[in-house]
């Protein structure tokens, strides 16, 4: 399981439970994803805290979520991602496709 999920305030909160996010858990990820997408979930804040590396294959899965989120009217935000993988985002410009915030407190607070 990479997901850690939670009603925080009133939104889904999704904890990546790992600190290494690569190919061997961008599919599980992906599926975790995939089934809180389907249940319904409108707004869904995946946390990074726990994260110190991260690959191309796991931002795919990442990217993946997020167009099936779309199609169901959803949306998945970021947040609490550490310096170098902020850096990643914008180097590949992923900051302009998902809002990303410092912290899970302030992505519900802008909650549309």
């Amino acid at each position: 399981m990479v997901l850690a999920t939670k009603d925080y305030k009133g939104t889904l909160l999704a904890d990546i439970q790992i600190k290494e996010a690569n190919l061997t858990k961008a599919d599980g990820f992906k599926q975790e994803m995939q089934t809180l997408i389907e249940q319904g979930n409108k707004y869904i804040i995946v946390n990074f805290e726990q994260v110190m590396y991260v690959d191309s294959s796991f931002l795919g899965s990442l990217v993946s979520s997020l167009k099936l989120a779309i199609a169901n009217q959803a949306e998945i935000v970021i947040c609490s991602l550490n310096k170098d993988i902020f850096n990643l985002f914008q180097l590949i410009r992923l900051d302009k496709a998902f809002k990303i915030y410092r912290s899970p407190d302030e992505a519900v607070d802008n909650k549309q």
